[in-house]
């Protein structure tokens, strides 16, 4: 159903027919003899991954087997979904080894009309069509390989410019032909592998677009992935305007990498050194980046100790969690006995008070019952009203006495608004103490010794307050003795004087409204009373609030700042690893264009090798004997030993990534050199 060749091993010639050629054509096909054995070492590896296919086929049981279940249509169709990924594997390796090494023979720089660079994109997108599902929709069936390819943009923001630029292209009209100028544009970015691996890493997404048993979905698509890393080398110039990538027809064209192109006889030995020199290049770039691959191994190992030594200390900082919860309960174990105690006062103090109303409202009787005999009295005097006129001015006198009483009950009223006054003041004592409290509780034990300390001094002061109520309460009962006096003494005179019934009247009448007073007032401080009482215990409940809050908060900070540290030092060694992921990149860009300089380096000082520190007792150059004072120093070039001195100067060698320690001898040989290709 898909629209790609598939390479059989039986379309590939054999090692003994292409050795028959050689024969033939001894002199016109020397020059060819690296890409005849590549092509002979890519037929045997077809032939070898066929074979291990079908082994490995055979071992999980997808190859028929007499005992076995499975139908033999089933087998056959996963036998061939093996062959296919495993000959698109080595088809790829074909084209982009042929490629890197047609590119440096001719050229860093490609153009879209280079055609091993157009081979290795048909070789791609075939790999990318493998597996892909049929998706229906109105018009048609569709599939095509840009829709993995759009996921790119949402997973690796970087890859935006891309799939921007293609949407702007009016000549695309198909999604065959996006996906073509994608890759285009992405090869050219260098980051072709780099997005790629992206999409392998999110394979539940690709599930959606590819057959379980595709290419991208197995182990190939990763080794294709690394494959294409080596492309980075490569830079490709290629224009997308005016190119039809929509009718363009993949077909893979097996002759490419058989075919033998014919050149002049005088760079027949020119191309094989050239072939040559490209390995080594391409086998020293394997070895910086294996050591690169071991360093970012190392970090992140470091990193993993880091993490198993964070998740202990989140373990222990749970422990403390916990231990503080528990001090936490005890504490509310404390405040509600606290509260029970004070609970048990209040009742107390409210029985108290009931008793005493009680007892005042039986007075209260009692005077109403005299207040009824006064009257039946005053009825019997209105007889004697005559006889009583002369003792007016006894009345009187007895009047100002009465002003005199009347005027030290004002007093005793202004007293008890003085105490009140300084009941405030105790309150506003009691708050200022409260926020002292709040201030010093993050002292924890010797908090507790001053809250237990002021909960007992709040007690003597509530202690004061209730004796200082029940002395108003006797200075009132004192009151009503001498009012219950100077009606005694009323009774008498008006038993005595029967001709002012009137103003005893009135008398009467104010110190009813009087009395009623007090007995607002003394309503007011009662309820007054009880809402400082209420008010302290909400100032008490409030206080432990605030302190369990305090530690919390306190427990909430110290984890936020060791999380922040934490976060500040993966940023860091995020940092730092970029920075030298981005060293290594500009390293391997600079010492792609330097190669010819290194090569002409490293012919110069072949025979240089490594002195061991025990072989050297004095420095090479000025011939000083070594101490513990005078150290050795290597120098990374020529590998003797020299003095301090002697090897002070520092310069950037293509097998060190940093400038590093060079004799005085090396330094100046390598600067002339450089300043020889420079001019």
């Amino acid at each position: 159903e898909e629209d790609f060749e598939v390479i059989d091993k039986k379309q590939l010639p054999d090692a003994a027919e292409l050795r028959n050629e050689e024969k033939a054509k001894p002199e016109e096909a020397r020059w060819s003899a690296p890409i005849l054995s590549l092509a002979k070492k890519a037929s045997e590896n077809l032939a070898l991954s066929y074979g291990s296919a079908l082994k490995s086929a055979s071992l999980v049981g997808l190859v028929s087997k007499p005992g076995s279940s499975d139908s033999p249509a089933k087998t056959n169709t996963r036998c061939h979904t093996m062959e296919e990924r495993a000959n698109l594997m080595n088809m790829m390796k074909l084209s982009i080894k042929i490629l890197i090494q047609s590119a440096l023979s001719l050229g860093r720089t490609l153009d879209s009309d280079f055609p091993p660079l157009q081979q290795f994109f048909v070789v791609l997108e075939h790999c990318l069509k493998h597996g892909l599902k049929v998706k229906k929709t109105f018009i048609g069936q569709n599939k095509s390989f840009f829709g993995p390819l759009e996921l790119v943009e949402k997973l690796c923001p970087e890859a935006s410019d891309i799939a921007t630029s293609v949407k702007n292209l009016p000549e695309l009209k198909t999604a065959v032909g996006r996906g073509r100028a994608w890759l285009y544009l992405a090869l050219m970015q260098k980051k072709l592998a780099d997005y790629l691996k992206v999409l392998l890493d999110h394979k539940h997404l690709l599930s959606e677009f590819y057959e379980p048993d595709a290419l991208m979905m197995e182990e190939e698509g990763a080794v294709i992935v690394g494959l294409l890393v080596g492309l980075n080398v490569i830079d490709a110039n290629l224009c997308l305007k005016g190119e039809d990538l929509d009718s363009q027809v993949g077909v893979i064209d097996f002759s490419l990498y058989l075919k033998e192109t014919q050149d002049s006889d005088g760079k027949q030995d020119g191309g094989i050194t050239a072939v040559l020199d490209q390995k080594h290049y391409v086998e020293e770039l394997n070895r910086h980046l294996s050591c690169t691959v071991a360093d970012l191994q190392n970090k992140i190992d470091c990193l993993e100790k880091t993490n198993s030594k964070l998740q202990e200390e989140l373990a222990a900082a749970t422990d403390r969690i916990g231990s503080l919860q528990e001090e936490q309960q005890q504490l509310k174990q404390q405040n509600e006995l606290i509260r029970e105690r004070s609970e048990k006062s209040v009742e107390v103090t409210k029985e108290d008070t009931k008793v005493e109303l009680d007892t005042y409202k039986q007075s209260r009787q009692g005077l109403d019952e005299m207040y009824s005999d006064v009257w039946k009295q005053l009825k019997e005097e209105k007889k004697i009203r005559l006889e009583l006129e002369k003792e007016l001015e006894l009345q009187i006198g007895m009047k100002t006495e009465m002003e005199i009483a009347m005027k030290l009950l004002e007093k005793d009223t202004h007293e008890k608004q003085d105490t009140l006054v300084a009941l405030r003041q105790q309150l506003e004592e009691v708050k200022a103490i409260n926020l002292q409290m709040f201030h010093k509780s993050q002292n924890a034990e010797c908090s507790l010794q001053q809250k237990t300390e002021a909960i007992s001094s709040f007690e003597g002061k509530t202690n004061e307050m209730m004796s200082s109520m029940k002395q108003m309460e006797e200075r009132l009962q004192q009151a009503e003795k001498a009012r219950q006096a100077a009606e005694e003494r009323c009774n008498k005179m008006k038993q005595e004087l029967a001709g002012k019934l009137d103003s005893c009247r009135q008398q009467m009448a104010q110190l009813d409204s009087k009395c009623s007073v007090l007995e607002k007032e003394l309503k007011s401080e009662k309820e007054q009373r009880q809402t400082l009482q209420k008010e302290l215990h909400q100032e008490k409940d409030a206080t432990t609030l605030l302190k369990t809050e305090l530690q919390q908060m306190e427990g909430l900070k110290k984890e936020l700042r060791k999380l922040q540290d934490e976060k500040q030092q993966l940023k860091k060694v995020r940092e730092e690893q970029e920075q030298a992921l981005q060293e290594m990149g500009l390293h391997l860009s600079q010492s792609k264009l330097k190669m010819e300089d290194i090569k002409e380096v490293n012919k110069a000082l072949k025979g240089h090798t490594w002195l061991k520190d025990d072989e050297a007792t004095h420095c090479k150059q000025c011939k000083k004997e070594f101490s513990i004072s005078r150290r050795k120093h290597h120098c990374r070039n020529c590998g003797d030993i020299f003095c301090n001195t002697c090897s002070s100067n520092e310069l950037a060698l293509p097998s060190y990534p940093k400038p590093v320690r060079v004799c005085d001898n090396c330094h100046t040989l390598l600067l002339q050199q450089c300043s020889s290709n420079s001019s």
